[in-house]
């Protein structure tokens, strides 16, 4: 039993199942962000007080920087599914609707990469 109209069903509207695979997404992000912020903060607290250069030994571990790497794009990437979320639902004017989505999209991915070159540079650069 199909409860579209006619002029639906013509016009192809319908699911366009890609809601759950974002909802997953975004909450596998949301949970992969608690062991990792959890890290985070710990070490933040254990780092406290000290110089540059203990720190840039510390971020030059390979698992701390794994871990600080995985935390920012997780981090990104969670940030930009829902601000996603937040733009489809509020607001509705379909021309400002689209060139948010693309902002938002190439603002996370510019912060992402920012903060990857940047911990690539504290950790092994000058």
């Amino acid at each position: 039993m199909d409860l579209r109209s006619d002029l639906a069903r013509v016009r192809g509207l319908g699911s366009a199942k890609d809601g759950v695979r974002h909802w997953w997404v975004q909450r596998l992000t949301a949970v992969a962000l608690v062991p990792l912020g959890i890290w985070f903060v710990t070490q933040a607290i254990n780092l406290a007080g000290v110089s540059h250069a203990a720190f840039k030994v510390w971020l030059a571990t390979g698992a701390n920087f794994l871990l600080m790497a995985l935390l920012v794009t997780t981090m990104f990437y969670h940030l930009q599914l829902g601000l996603q979320v937040v733009i489809e639902d509020y607001i509705h004017a379909e021309r400002a609707k689209t060139v948010l989505l693309v902002l938002n999209i190439f603002a996370c991915i510019f912060l992402a990469a920012f903060s990857l070159v940047a911990l690539v540079k504290v950790a092994f650069g000058g």
